[in-house]
């Protein structure tokens, strides 16, 4: 390097380094016209902070700006050490010193700040951060300042292009028209949960028509409820072993025998269906135990769940939506056990559903939903919601969530 290129300041005495400065544009004509300012970090608790330094050189015509700090600093700086030698000619000895070596850029007109700090107090806070960050920040900051600016500006653009979209539909389809799609919406992403509805039945029973495709499965586990006794019911209900629709209809059981067969086979179908409910996660392969024949535990995982990646590997899950489909399949299997009038709020507390989200499944599957005293026995015995199944089928109404509110002037 040519040494007309290269300019001392500082003192060489002081415990400092030493400041060597290099001009990017050019080598100075008069060394000892130039004026040097040097500011120091006052976070000298800092271990990182306190070695930084700006320096400030100023000429008659540019102003010249060095910090050791920035991604602009010389990388030499952190590569080796350099040194300042300083003869004595008189006793031709030479003392050295440390040094540091500092880039000086010129600072052009635009980036001085302007002697009136009026628009500067005018600012807000995050604004003056990001002014900080520009002139003090680091690499890394002023990458995430760029990448959040760079951000809102999409949002912005975003936000626009939607609310014009928003405003154009309304223009062209009115609020009205609108509500009423959202309602339809609603009524088919339930419906998709219900089981099949024959619309065109001559008779209540064949509406939701009865599956007879693992009923055959279903006559060792039913065994039990058919034999069972006065006693063993009253433990069950004390233990809570089932739920409590399953535990009143098991009271009044038919004497007849294939009467009783059948409705034993259906009542422990709609217990396994309410416990599988309860389930969130599923990890076991047989999850409702040995008892369970291996046909109906299939059809559950199959009809009531959905597969899912979590920890490495494919579990079962219950979702809200799922749920929502098992509540329907008992109010249809209850509908054909209690000739097809049931009582909705003894299924809500046994499936541990919200009122609003039952009666919007039991309007889903076309039945009259009326006001009914709660059966004699139970608890909470308040005014229980009665669902009744006959033809010809009501009109579908939308879910609870649209239905229309009272105007108020």
């Amino acid at each position: 390097m040519a040494a007309a290129a290269w300019c001392y300041c500082g003192d060489p005495e002081a415990e400092q380094p030493a400041l060597l400065v290099t001009f990017s544009n050019g080598q100075l004509q008069r060394p000892g016209a130039v004026r040097f300012s040097l500011y120091r970090s006052s976070e000298a608790a800092n271990p990182r902070k306190r070695r930084r330094r700006i320096l400030v050189s100023e000429t008659e015509r540019l102003s010249y700006v060095g910090n050791n700090f920035s991604s602009g600093v010389m990388k030499c700086n952190s590569l080796c050490r350099y040194f300042l030698g300083v003869l004595d000619k008189a006793s031709g000895q030479m003392k050295v010193y440390n040094a540091e070596i500092f880039n000086m850029q010129p600072l052009l007109s635009d980036n001085i700040i302007p002697d009136d700090t009026k628009d500067y107090q005018n600012k807000s806070y995050r604004e003056k951060v990001d002014l900080c960050i520009e002139a003090f920040g680091t690499s890394k900051q002023k990458r995430a300042l760029n990448s959040r600016r760079m951000n809102a500006v999409g949002n912005d653009i975003l936000n626009t292009a939607v609310t014009k979209a928003a405003a154009d539909v309304i223009d062209a389809k009115g609020v009205t028209a609108l509500i009423q799609d959202v309602a339809q919406d609603d009524e088919q992403n339930l419906s998709v949960f219900l089981p099949p509805c024959h619309e065109d039945a001559d008779k209540p029973e064949n509406v939701y028509k009865f599956e007879d495709t693992e009923y055959e499965a279903l006559k060792g586990p039913a065994v039990a409820f058919i034999n069972i006794t006065a006693e063993e019911i009253t433990k069950k209900t004390e233990e809570k072993s089932h739920c409590s629709f399953v535990l009143e209809e098991l009271k009044i059981l038919p004497t007849d025998e294939k009467s009783r067969d059948h409705k034993a086979r259906c009542l422990w179908f709609l217990d396994i269906l309410i416990k599988f409910s309860f389930l969130k996660i599923i990890k076991k392969k047989h999850p409702m135990g040995p008892e369970c024949p291996h046909i109906i535990s299939r059809k559950l995982m199959k009809n009531f769940s959905s597969l899912t990646y979590n920890n490495g590997g494919v579990q079962n899950l219950i979702s809200a939506s799922l749920k929502t489909k098992i509540a329907a399949y008992v109010i249809a299997l209850a509908l054909h056990i209690k000739n097809f009038q049931v009582d909705l709020t003894i299924l809500q507390n046994d499936l541990k559903l919200h009122e609003s989200r039952m009666m919007d499944i039991a309007r889903a599957m076309r039945l009259k939903v009326s006001k009914a005293k709660g059966l004699p026995g139970l608890e909470n015995d308040q005014s229980h919601r009665l669902g009744t199944l006959s033809l010809p089928l009501p009109v579908p109404k939308a879910p609870g969530g649209q239905r229309k509110r009272r105007k108020i002037n």
